[in-house]
């Protein structure tokens, strides 16, 4: 499925860049597939029905009671099957949710990670819990509290970690706040680099050094932080998320293999190109062509 250069509507556009927030009850009717493409927003949603969501390259059937979770990296579209929808829609912008110290940084919690599965089934319980939650949230949301962001912040992060609960435990590992600190801020300064919308602004944060650098630490004390929270290398994080964000060019945008080798900060096609095969087993154009 081709990805279009969709963004919000209008109407939530224009909430989205005033806040950065919005909240609502949902009831729509049967409808065909939603333009393909990236959102610029975070999407909690709660879909009670019969849809589908087209996810990257995979169709994830929503029947009954989900839970589910989006983001910018990936292209997405939705399809209402039910004669009526019904459920629960949070979307909101990284600038809303920063003020959340607490909460770790949005793209290294692992429902927002590339390989993870980003929908839930609920149980009665459960739905119920999460419903709570999201009726409080819109009715707070309409009054005048001085404080009413910080209120939907909490909510969200509640949400959040309900989510988290629901996945095994062995997907969790316990850090100093110092390493985690490190590696939230290495993590968003990867991730304020995507998405690539604009072949003038190549990638400029390359390395484990370019990312020490601009936060004045040595290289090894983030090695050993982002190694000690993630179990990986800090270059291969970056390999992946650069590997990550060129598949998705290479399916969805409509430039050349050699514009995305430079966009992505590729001296020359043919260092993309292996660079590409060593992390994916395949050659660029393997998806370019499927």
């Amino acid at each position: 499925m081709k990805a279009t250069r969709e963004f919000a509507n209008p109407a939530l556009k224009s909430v989205l860049k005033q806040r950065g927030f919005k909240v609502t009850w949902n009831k729509v009717t049967k409808t065909g597939t939603s333009a393909f493409g990236r959102r610029h927003f975070y999407l909690i949603l709660l879909s009670i029905g019969n849809s589908k969501i087209h996810y990257d390259d995979q169709t994830i059937h929503l029947d009954g009671v989900y839970l589910f979770f989006a983001n910018s990296r990936i292209p997405y579209a939705t399809e209402i099957i039910s004669e009526k929808q019904t459920g629960y829609s949070c979307v909101f912008t990284e600038e809303f949710i920063k003020p959340l110290e607490r909460l770790e940084n949005l793209q290294h919690s692992p429902l927002f990670e590339l390989n993870s599965n980003p929908a839930f089934k609920l149980n009665k319980e459960q739905q119920k819990k999460i419903t709570g939650f999201f009726n409080t949230m819109i009715t707070s949301d309409k009054t005048d509290y001085l404080y009413k962001d910080d209120l939907m912040r909490t909510y969200i992060e509640l949400i959040i970690h309900d989510a988290l609960q629901m996945r095994p435990a062995e997907n969790f590992k316990q850090s100093s706040s110092a390493s985690l600190r490190i590696v939230n801020h290495f993590m968003d300064l990867l991730e304020r680099q995507f998405p690539i919308e604009n072949l003038n602004e190549p990638l400029k944060l390359k390395s484990a050094q370019d990312f020490a650098s601009l936060l004045s630490i040595h290289v090894n004390y983030l090695n050993r932080a982002v190694k000690e929270v993630t179990g990986k290398s800090t270059t291969t994080i970056i390999a992946e998320r650069i590997t990550a964000e060129a598949t998705t060019l290479l399916r969805y945008a409509d430039w050349s293999i050699s514009e995305i080798a430079y966009i992505l900060g590729f001296e020359y096609a043919n260092y993309f190109s292996n660079f590409f095969k060593k992390m994916t087993g395949n050659i660029p154009k393997f998806y370019r062509d499927h």
